[in-house]
């Protein structure tokens, strides 16, 4: 953050005709919330952008996603947009409910700014009818981190559960379970999440392309859901009851490690007593289906912008999300891995880590650029929580069928049909 001086010149080829800009409005409001993750990121941004652009305003203010995703409803309701931001921050799940709701509120920003470099996967959730509302910005993209005390205590490195399928991690499953006591996995029942990782890595979403429920007619996600329940039968994954209780696994050994968003690494890091004792790859991919990759992504946000705003000003300062430096400087006190390639090419991201031993950060980035698409819909968290419960009986022995039934019934009412 200090380093201005140095960034002067690499800011300066990627800012044109600010002067002009500035002189339409000269003042960019953004909302967001976490002061110690998107807060702290803009803030370097601010300050990075400041250092060329000094007669440019830039006003960051904490709001809530919830209260933010509040304000639009109201805004749009009322017809008056004239209290919303310039630029503000939507979580991936939410971006196409939100543009395919209020489109009056959002501004297509197609052709606009470039997005070389931002991987397919990333870019999907801020894209509807092929056009894009959203600049990404955080990772959510998965790994495989274990422990390798304990996988060393039964036989097996990292190196063992790196480009795998689910077959085999099952079978690794079972023997270090035998050896160790431990379930390889844990998470909260009914939240769905590892089920969501696995179906997206499969090419598959809880939604058609044509906004109708894929539950039903899903090959892929009967096959999800069947090895799912092997593992949580097997003990290989323990599902608790809360977020708390996961966490707590992670931090007080009573698991081998977690499948889930590149951000479960703050927890996880949180332990100081376990540093050196961690170690990241990939996830494993589903046997028998064609196009099935070791990478999926879980959570996740991006920017987006307020029809009537001053657009050209506020792409100009998003440059900053196209920038190295920028990301560099981001990493040591945010831990916010940018989903832009060129972010893997900064000191932070290449240096190793001194709590993994590993350039952890550089190979998170690459693992973003193979994630498939997803498609949320405008109605994902009817669908996700419709999904929870059918899980939750299926693996209290209900029909798999039925209950996939049950849950397309719900989304279909909620969605008027």
């Amino acid at each position: 953050m200090k380093k201005l001086v140095s960034l002067l010149l690499a800011l300066t080829m990627i800012v044109s005709c600010t002067a002009a800009l500035a002189a339409e409005d000269g003042k960019i409001t953004i909302w967001t919330w976490d002061p110690n993750f998107n807060i702290a990121a803009m803030k370097v941004a601010k300050e990075m952008y400041a250092a060329v652009n000094p007669d440019v305003e830039v006003v960051i203010e904490e709001v809530l996603s919830e209260d933010i995703e509040t304000r639009v409803i109201t805004a749009a309701s009322a017809g008056d947009l004239s209290n919303l931001p310039d630029i503000m921050l939507i979580q991936d799940n939410s971006a196409q409910k939100f543009v395919m709701s209020y489109p009056e509120v959002y501004t297509n920003i197609t052709g606009k700014y470039d997005f070389e470099g931002f991987p397919a996967g990333k870019l999907a959730y801020s894209v509807i009818d092929g056009q894009n509302y959203g600049v990404p910005f955080d990772a959510g993209t998965v790994v495989g981190t274990y422990r390798t005390d304990f996988l060393e205590q039964a036989g097996y490195t990292v190196a063992d559960l790196t480009d795998i399928d689910w077959d085999r991690f099952i079978e690794i499953g079972k023997d270090v379970k035998a050896k160790t006591g431990l379930p390889m996995l844990t998470g909260q029942a009914g939240a769905v999440d590892t089920i969501l990782i696995m179906m997206q890595s499969c090419g598959t979403s809880m939604f058609n392309e044509d906004g109708s429920v894929n539950f039903t007619n899903n090959d892929k996600i009967v096959k999800v859901l069947e090895y799912y329940k092997t593992m949580v039968q097997e003990g290989i994954f323990v599902e608790v009851n809360t977020w708390d209780e996961y966490c707590g696994t992670l931090a007080n050994s009573s698991c081998v490690g977690t499948i889930n968003g590149c951000w479960i690494l703050g927890t996880i890091m949180g332990v100081p007593e376990h540093a050196g004792k961690w170690a990241l790859t990939n996830m494993p991919k589903m046997p028998g289906i064609e196009g099935a990759v070791n990478y999926s992504n879980n959570g996740g946000s991006s920017w987006v912008f307020t029809q009537g705003t001053d657009l050209d000003l506020a792409l100009d300062f998003m440059q900053m999300y196209r920038n190295v430096d920028f990301y560099n400087a981001i990493l040591p006190t945010t831990s916010a891995i940018g989903t832009w390639a060129g972010a893997k090419e900064g000191s932070n991201y290449t240096a190793d880590n001194e709590y993994y031993g590993a350039p952890i950060f550089a190979t998170i980035v690459e693992y973003t650029a193979n994630v498939l698409p997803n498609q949320t819909g405008a109605y994902y968290y009817d669908a996700r929580d419709a999904l929870g419960t059918a899980v939750t009986n299926y693996l209290n022995g209900g029909d798999l069928m039925s209950e996939l039934q049950s849950a397309e019934d719900e989304v279909n009412f909620a969605m008027g049909f």
